[in-house]
């Protein structure tokens, strides 16, 4: 092994006995039952019900208290205590109004300490001490551990213990400490995050999803089809940001756009209050404009048809200039017969309605107005400098990816590109052909380039972005064409079906979901796909476990406008030492809700797959890091001996 990294290494360990200590430790942490991870996705911006989902450990919290306190509390006072592990403070100043005299809330207040020390102990029962040290609040580090290090095996203490408590109480630091306790729970019922994709779009606050992830203990995520949409209008894709400003339009989200982001939609209304006027295909989607006046929903509709518009116009170029995407019947501008108000596609004409083309050249449609251009240029330099939205594009690189191997698991968020037969799809780019993980590879490298180099904006990298949003071999769209021109002006529906990659199919089938495996250098034996993207429509029967279980897709309707056909309001997926259950939520009302009612929106948990024997921390990718630094320290130790043997040889 090098010599300088030895060399620098030992300043840390710098004596046999720290080497030492710190491979024992190690080497025992391996043999530790494996943490639980906590899979979701397609959150949409319905921070609300994730973070509910989030804080209740998508019931595990729950099943950590009943598992204790099943038979010593009440049903109501069992519920009671999950919802104050849920939401200390807003259940804390509930309880505080319950209770009309001091001594009553001071005795409510002993006994709810000495249930969360309890919990505390429990649920981290496969931790490290030192781990357990990290997650308890800072400020009560020291009592908590008086605490839960008790025994009550010896009466000598147990006035120091009780005196303790009746100090935090009298002191008025039972709410902080109970908070924090809180806190510590739901961190340690949770080892790690994975979120499998779409962040943004369709939902109101994708923002404070975004600020979650950031501050969480442990998280990766899987980009979906929507992140990458927003990575690339903050790489510099024009027609990326032309999508994202669009979506939120179409589903009342530009609040998301100007006052969360601070990115300034004036010139984009100047444009539109200039060129367009109602249009019944263009009005939001969203509940909220009940909220809003005749005049905010026009100005809505107007601003949504003239970027849709500049979308339309500025996907064309790339089209043309990469052949190889395969996208030539997308010039649906030049299809148009605009004195008829007509469009032919696949040889079968359509009229057109709710048309909206006043800024478009019928001999050059791909061309954009002066007025046009500017605006465009405006908001990309807006939303490239924005301070918010720079922290979190950069933590979505900085976690995500296209896809992850963990743990034995495959988890991307859309498809793996495969023929009828099951075969990995091949695509061309640049004279070189790629398929299976090469192509998600490929893909991966020119996001990152084109994240890397935000000035270049019509290079490869930031063409192949806006790909992955809509192309027919996209790992995140898998469809073989995106419809939106069609849904917006041509009444006919069976022009907006989009027709899905095979995969979607054939992933019904265990055989192709081990053969992927196996592409990815993964044991199809134990290993498990894990998908989200597609909402699973439980409302009519489909099961979101497939192939014999080496398939699960927990897309399940997080989005409020997916719930109307999935019939739930999302799937979540567990995975701890004891095997994976997969657990269907129901609709997520209010917080208020579960603070008064003591209600969970959790429904049904399926057993996926059940462990032979217990899994532990040295079968994980956390295992194998272990491993490799005990390695490393067992060459530090053998180094430190031939120093030392140099050394007295030396001096002999």
């Amino acid at each position: 092994m090098n010599k300088k990294y030895l060399d620098l290494l030992a300043h840390k360990y710098d004596t046999e006995e720290k080497v030492v200590t710190e491979i024992i430790n190690l080497e025992a942490i391996l043999n530790l039952p494996k943490g639980t991870e906590h899979f979701v996705s397609d959150l949409h911006g319905e921070y609300q019900a994730f973070q509910h989902v989030l804080r209740n450990g998508s019931g595990r919290v729950k099943e950590k208290i009943k598992e204790l306190f099943q038979d010593k509390i009440s049903e109501s006072e069992l519920n009671d205590f999950a919802t104050l592990v849920y939401y200390p403070e807003e259940k804390l100043k509930l309880m505080r109004e319950r209770f009309s005299n001091k001594r009553e809330l001071y005795q409510w207040y002993a006994e709810i300490i000495e249930r969360m020390i309890k919990l505390i102990s429990y649920a981290s029962s496969k931790y490290t001490r030192s781990k357990l040290r990290k997650a308890l609040p800072e400020q009560f580090v020291y009592i908590i551990e008086e605490l839960l290090y008790k025994t009550e095996e010896f009466a000598n203490k147990a006035e120091y213990y009780s005196k303790i408590v009746q100090q935090i109480i009298s002191l008025g630091q039972a709410d902080k400490l109970i908070t924090g306790l809180a806190y510590t729970t739901q961190r340690l019922v949770v080892d790690h995050l994975h979120v499998v994709g779409d962040i943004y779009d369709r939902g109101p606050e994708p923002d404070k999803i975004m600020d979650t992830l950031i501050d969480y203990h442990s998280v990766d995520i899987q980009w979906g089809n929507h992140d990458v949409l927003w990575i690339g209008a903050f790489s510099g894709s024009k027609v990326c940001l032309a999508n994202i400003i669009r979506i939120c339009a179409r589903y009342d989200n530009l609040s998301i756009i100007e006052d969360v982001y601070g990115i300034n939609l004036i010139p984009l209304l100047n444009l539109a209050e200039k060129y367009y006027g109602d249009n019944p295909a263009f009005r939001p989607k969203s509940d909220s404009i009940k909220n809003k006046s005749e005049q905010e929903i026009l100005q809505i509709t107007k601003m949504h048809q003239a970027i849709a518009m500049i979308q339309f116009k500025l996907e064309m170029p790339i089209i043309k200039r990469r052949p190889y995407f395969n996208m030539s019947d997308r010039l649906l501008l030049e299809k148009v017969n605009y004195d008829q108000n007509e469009i032919t596609i696949n040889g079968k004409t359509y009229q057109l309605e709710n048309t909206c083309f006043a800024t478009v050249n019928p001999d050059r449609p791909d061309e954009l107005l002066k007025e046009e251009e500017q605006v465009i240029d405006r908001l990309l330099f807006y939303v490239q400098h924005s301070e918010k939205l720079a922290r979190h594009m950069n933590f979505l690189m900085k976690k995500g990816s296209l896809y992850l191997k963990y743990n034995g698991n495959l988890l991307i968020h859309g498809c793996i590109p495969i023929d009828e037969n099951g075969n990995m799809e091949k695509m061309v780019i640049e004279n070189q052909t790629y398929a299976g993980r090469d192509l998600l590879d490929i893909f991966e490298h020119y996001l990152r380039y084109a994240f890397a180099h935000p000035e270049e904006t019509d290079d490869l990298a930031t063409d192949m972005v806006w790909y992955l949003w809509t192309g027919e071999y996209s790992s995140l769209f898998g469809k073989r064409a995106m419809t939106t021109f069609e849904r917006y002006f041509i009444k006919d529906k069976e022009t907006h079906k989009e027709f899905k990659n095979p995969y979607y199919r054939l992933r019904e089938k265990e055989e192709i979901c081990r053969k992927i495996l196996t592409e990815f250098g993964l044991n199809p034996d134990e290993g498990h796909i894990i998908n989200g993207h597609t909402p699973v429509k439980e409302i009519k029967g489909e099961n979101p476990i497939k192939a014999n279980g080496k398939m699960i897709v927990i897309d399940g309707g997080f989005s409020k406008a997916y719930q109307s056909t999935t019939g739930i309001a999302g799937y979540t997926l567990l995975y701890n030492s004891y095997g994976m259950q997969l657990v269907a939520h129901e609709k997520f009302s209010s917080k208020k809700d579960v603070l008064l009612k003591g209600s969970d929106v959790l429904s049904v948990k399926r057993l996926v797959d059940k462990e032979l024997q217990r899994k532990t921390v040295r079968e994980t990718n956390e295992g194998e890091r272990l491993i490799q630094q005990i390695s490393v320290l067992k060459s530090l130790l053998e180094y430190r001996y031939m120093s030392l043997d140099h050394s007295l040889q030396a001096n002999d």
